[in-house]
């Protein structure tokens, strides 16, 4: 077999483990829900896809890792406490085969409901919509679809890599007690954690604040965040701002190093040369 195939073998297995599992369906459901019910407030609001940019990305920035954890946490610590891990290892599969098959089917299916939720989030709240008017009053915005189409961008980037580190909690793990205590601290982590590591440091002049453009791009999330005020919204806006918020450039390392510090990890904790 060729490693392409493998590695399909693999992707196929990953997809059909998430189809059948009805928590799973369950939590995307919830998701759905959640983001499409916050849409169908902001339908017709002034700022059309700059106001519903603005409401979805703090719920979008928090339930994107949690999802992530809820469809991926359980896939190689279920392997290995099924006793499936030592099966797999039995045939012609490296490590980097069976991690590139799991990342790729577990965030097919991820990418499928985060994209299909912000898709029809972006048509409810377009409905009965009014020309663009004042932003905040003062400003004119410049509202297009072009808006929120990056947004989804942004936000499906997010998620691979989200992704990859619920995989690293899942390889790195090796109890499901344990990858529940680790996937709960990196959800506090990312969402909150980091981002208050930066404000503390610049309260107390460890770093100075001209630089915290820089240092917030550091966690996912904030990079996240940043890319989308800084790459989205801002060049909605007919405003200028004496300091950005974020550094697009920080914040676009800042997702591909921990995309690929975590898959590298997961790939060495998969499973070790001798058990």
């Amino acid at each position: 077999m060729q490693r392409r195939d493998r590695v399909f073998a693999i992707i196929e297995r990953e997809l059909w483990t998430l189809l059948r599992n009805r928590v799973v369906i369950a939590v995307g459901i919830g998701f759905f829900g959640v983001i499409v019910g916050l849409s169908g407030v902001s339908m017709g609001s002034p700022g059309g896809y700059v106001s519903l940019t603005y409401d979805l990305l703090l719920p979008v920035e928090v339930l994107i890792p949690t999802l992530a954890f809820a469809y991926v946490y359980r896939s190689i610590r279920g392997d290995d406490e099924r006793g499936e891990l030592d099966v797999i290892r039995t045939y012609d599969v490296s490590r980097l085969e069976y991690v590139t098959g799991v990342l790729i089917g577990r965030t097919a299916v991820l990418l499928v409901v985060v994209l299909t939720t912000l898709g029809v989030a972006g048509v409810v709240a377009s409905q009965g919509a009014t020309p663009p008017v004042e932003f905040f009053a003062t400003h004119q915005a410049g509202d297009t679809p072009v808006v929120y189409i990056r947004f989804m961008v942004f936000a499906a980037i997010y998620t691979l890599v989200a992704s990859s580190i619920a995989l690293t909690v899942s390889a790195a793990t090796r109890t499901n007690r344990e990858a529940i205590a680790a996937g709960v601290g990196m959800l506090l982590t990312l969402a909150i954690g980091l981002d208050l590591a930066v404000v503390t440091l610049v309260s107390t002049n460890i770093i100075d604040a001209g630089s915290i453009a820089i240092f917030t791009g550091l966690s996912p999330a904030s990079a996240f965040r940043g890319l989308v005020l800084e790459m989205a919204i801002q060049p909605a806006l007919a405003i200028n701002p004496s300091v950005a918020t974020a550094s697009p450039l920080a914040s676009a390392i800042s997702l591909l190093s921990w995309f690929g510090i975590s898959t590298g990890i997961t790939v060495v904790a998969a499973w070790p040369e001798t058990r």
